[in-house]
């Protein structure tokens, strides 16, 4: 019989083979971007010394204490040459934490930091928080914009179920000691919110995606746009619906920004998720769309139907048929690190390049809206490809 330093040690093992494990990209792909064989982290991934208790007379039967249900949902950034994502890691309690994980490549051998973040309280406590999107703001600071959900108190007696959220706000300078400040202030609620990179007109600039009720976006239109005097005092006063939801697409039932826009030199690249109902539920897939540099409220571009959309296991999940993405990374070569979750469950990486995107959103097709018109494209594409096949015969 293993002695229990033995079993210890067993199962430090295992969990260093499931990190440093080799993810290599998939053979099929679009030519747009690459997917990898292997998640980047799931519940399995968080540190042996978070879930287990090591001491033989507090822990003789070597059981898990605390149950780490999934890992997902992360936003991410480059630091001190490190790919960071900071994660939204699910107990089996059902309450949702920060951590932040690091990878030597942005692929593979994502690992967690000892401890998770230890984020200060609003005024009024947020029962869950989760979804955090990074910026290194231009004013010096990093920004996590990320939903605070609490019960709702006007739901009828008994209704356990019923919340409200708000848009948290938070900011650091080494990702370890955060500030805590005011939730943003607005008309509706807001779970989606995310902060751009560079000053407008000399003030702080907010995507947004307004809705009436915790779930349903309701009267809310799309990912809209914001300018706020102080982030230490952020209040929506003006919202202006920037990419608006459409009947019968990917993005009918509701929409919204993922991580900040990459600034590219045909102007914002810009990566968000769009949700719509289906015999299955609630359908979320991710999409792009491009604006202008000198009015970032302005879409120049935008291909029709989904970037990615759930394959394969991303489809069966804790909410299943569901893509999101809060985070992706542009380094200086051009390439671009997309982070995303399947099911709230799982995170996974697909890689691009900046080139790559930008002809992606300026030569697909846009959604003409009809099925009329999506022949109309395709045929006009197939009696372009027959005369470059057979010479116009």
């Amino acid at each position: 019989m293993k002695s229990y330093k033995e079993k210890v040690q067993r199962l430090l093992d295992e969990h260093e083979a499931l990190l440093s494990r080799k993810n290599v990209p998939l053979k099929y792909t679009n030519g747009i971007c690459n997917r990898y064989e292997h998640p980047i982290l799931t519940g399995a991934h968080t540190p042996v010394i978070w879930r287990y208790d090591l001491n033989e007379k507090t822990n003789p039967y070597l059981m898990e204490r605390i149950g780490m249900n999934a890992a997902f949902n992360s936003g991410a950034m480059k630091w001190n040459g490190k790919y960071l994502l900071v994660v939204r890691v699910e107990g089996a309690d059902r309450k949702s934490f920060f951590a932040v994980a690091e990878s030597p490549n942005g692929i593979d051998n994502f690992r967690f930091w000892d401890y998770p973040i230890t984020m200060p309280e609003d005024v009024i406590p947020a029962t869950n928080i989760y979804d955090m999107r990074l910026t290194a703001h231009a004013d010096g600071w990093i920004y996590g914009v990320f939903c605070a959900e609490r019960h709702d108190e006007n739901a009828p007696a008994g209704d356990l179920s019923s919340a409200t959220a708000t848009a948290a706000i938070a900011r650091t300078k080494d990702l370890i000691n955060w500030e805590r400040l005011p939730d943003l202030k607005t008309k509706s609620q807001q779970r989606n919110v995310v902060l751009h990179p560079e000053f407008v007109d000399g003030k702080y600039a907010l995507y947004t995606r307004p809705q009436d009720g915790f779930i349903d976006a309701g009267s809310g239109g799309g990912i809209g746009w914001a300018l706020v005097d102080d982030m230490t005092n952020a209040e929506v006063k003006e919202e202006k619906i920037i990419d608006q939801r459409f009947y019968h697409t990917i993005k009918e039932v509701k929409n919204g920004e993922g991580p900040h826009p990459i600034k590219t030199p045909k102007g914002w690249l810009h990566l968000a998720h769009g949700v719509r109902g289906c015999a299955a539920g609630l359908r979320y897939v991710l999409y792009m769309y491009m604006t202008s540099l000198e009015d970032p409220t302005k879409v120049i571009a935008s291909p029709a139907g989904h970037f990615l959309a759930p394959e394969g296991e991303e489809r069966i999940g804790d909410v299943s048929n569901v893509l999101f993405t809060n985070g992706w990374i542009a380094d200086e070569d051009g390439k671009v690190f997309i982070y995303y979750a399947s099911s709230d469950t799982r995170m996974h990486v697909a890689t691009s390049t900046i080139d790559q995107l930008v002809d992606y959103c300026m030569n697909t097709p846009q959604d003409g809206l009809y099925s009329h018109t999506s022949v109309d494209t395709l045929n006009k594409q197939i009696r372009k490809n027959l005369e470059i096949l057979h010479g116009g015969k």
